[in-house]
């Protein structure tokens, strides 16, 4: 679980139909024949497209696609990036498409519009996809319900008024170790990761210590690498939202296009920390372009 958009594909790989039900907001639809359509397929620009899936619902093929976003897009605006999916979507596979994008933390996603405008006149253009922002969505529900791919999900869910966080945290662990998955450890951690989010991490093991049969041993050395990873992931990921955010407010607007594909392969705390600060320090784009080049692997 290289992140937290990483755990939240994997989880959808093991139940997408959990997820196509989402989308059609639980209704009592007949799902048939889904098939992930996997990143590395050269059909269509997947680099930041999240999960794709061919389906068959009430007898149509449709394709099903969401994005998952830890926090509000940096780069491009989150309207303009699920209309260019869209419009992608539908030229190469002539298909009906349902998109949807998922915010997981509780302070994300509060402007996103779910469409895309333009207004100009004779030239009007508009696309549509569904906003859903874990903490508006009821997480009882979804507790009583059972759906494998979601409960991952649940501790960053609105929980009811009568139950504390760490009460609702608890009746998370409790029915996620109910079900019948493969891999239940990894399940586990995976609601390890995404529950990181929101809670301490050493709440979330210590609870899911407390409630499930698994091995200790075993599961506590999954538990500690999955924590540290996340906690490794989400460091970087602040990181890297900061240098880009300190470019373009300081330098030009542009700055996150021009260097953030270098940006994203540097794994390393310490050489995004000395970036951080060469980043106010710069003068020019050049001066920071220099400093992004010394010392590179």
């Amino acid at each position: 679980m290289a992140n937290f958009d990483t755990a939240s594909k994997k989880i959808a790989e093991i139940s997408p139909k959990d997820f196509i039900r989402l989308c059609f907001d639980f209704q009592a639809i007949d799902i048939t024949d889904v098939e992930l359509v996997q990143p590395e397929q050269p059909t269509v620009d997947m680099r930041q497209a999240d999960i794709i899936m061919k389906a068959e619902i009430n007898g149509k093929q449709v394709i099903v696609h969401f994005e998952f976003q830890t926090t509000d897009s940096s780069e491009t605006d989150m309207p303009l990036r699920m209309a260019g999916y869209i419009v992608r979507l539908i030229e190469t596979y002539g298909l009906d498409v349902y998109s949807n994008v998922i915010y997981l933390r509780p302070d994300a996603g509060l402007n996103d519009p779910g469409q895309f405008v333009q207004t100009i006149t004779g030239h009007e253009v508009l696309t549509r996809y569904k906003v859903f922002r874990l903490i508006e969505m009821d997480g009882q529900s979804i507790l009583e319900t059972k759906p494998l791919g979601l409960l991952p999900f649940t501790p960053l869910m609105k929980r009811p008024k009568d139950i504390s966080a760490e009460a609702w945290l608890r009746r998370c662990v409790q029915t996620a170790d109910s079900v019948n998955v493969e891999k239940k450890t990894a399940y586990f951690g995976t609601l390890v990761v995404l529950g990181s989010l929101v809670y301490e991490p050493e709440t979330i093991f210590n609870i899911i210590s407390e409630e499930t049969m698994e091995r200790p041993s075993i599961f506590e050395h999954f538990a500690a690498e999955a924590l540290q990873q996340g906690i490794e992931q989400g460091a970087r990921e602040r990181a890297l939202k900061d240098i880009l955010e300190v470019l373009e407010l300081r330098l030009k607007p542009y700055a996150s296009t021009v260097f953030k594909p270098t940006l994203e392969t540097i794994h390393d705390l310490d050489r995004l920390a000395q970036l951080h600060r060469a980043a106010l320090l710069a003068e020019t784009l050049d001066d920071f372009a220099q400093t992004l080049t010394e010392n590179s692997d």
